[in-house]
C-alpha cells in the first residue's frame, strides 16, 4: 500500500465521456435544445446568456467529476420519491 495510485493517460482518455466545451456532450445538446426552444419561444437575446451561464454551471459540476448529469439522471430515474418520504426522509431503490 505504500506505492501510489499511478493513472495511466491512454485509460484515463478512454474511460472518460466525450466531451465538448467543457461538459459532456449529452448536457451540451439538452442544453442546446432548450435554449433554441426559449429563444423561439420568447424571442429575447437574454435566453442565450441564460444558456451561457447554464453551460457555465455545467462546466463548474463537470470538473470534478465529468458523469454529474448522467449520474443524477440515473438516481432520479431509479430512486424515486416515495409516499412516506416525508415522515422517514429516505427513498427506496426500484430496479
Amino acid at each position: 500500500m505504500a506505492e501510489d495510485l499511478r493513472s495511466d493517460t491512454l485509460f484515463v482518455a478512454l474511460t472518460r465521456p466525450q466531451m465538448f466545451a467543457g461538459v459532456t456532450y449529452s448536457f451540451f445538446v439538452i442544453n442546446m435544445i432548450v435554449a433554441v426552444e426559449l429563444f423561439l419561444v420568447f424571442k429575447s437575446p437574454w435566453v442565450l446568456l441564460a444558456a451561457v451561464l447554464v453551460h457555465l454551471g455545467g462546466m463548474i459540476a463537470s470538473l470534478r467529476e465529468p458523469r454529474v448529469v448522467d449520474l443524477w439522471l440515473t438516481r432520479v430515474r431509479h430512486c424515486p420519491r416515495v409516499k412516506n418520504h416525508d415522515h422517514w426522509q429516505c427513498n427506496s431503490y426500484r430496479p
